[in-house]
């Protein structure tokens, strides 16, 4: 999970499931729709998500690197 904050609410971060992301773009603030159908304005730039998503795939690969094999 993927941690925004949604523009206009003051405190508590949003948990998103970056594999849901469908778009992200700026108009001019931040769009994010996901494959539910639904839309999220959020604060972060349409980059800062993209590399948000990115960071956390990122680490979901070097993690699987430490398990051990399934047998």
């Amino acid at each position: 999970m993927i941690t925004l904050h949604r523009i206009g609410q003051s405190g508590g971060a949003l948990l998103v499931n970056p594999h849901l992301i469908l778009t992200v773009e700026e108009t001019p603030d931040t769009v994010i729709t996901m494959a539910t159908g639904a839309h999220i304005v959020v604060a972060e730039s349409a980059e800062e998500v993209v590399e948000a998503a990115r960071a956390w795939r990122a680490s979901v690969l070097s993690a699987s690197r430490n398990l051990a094999p399934v047998r």
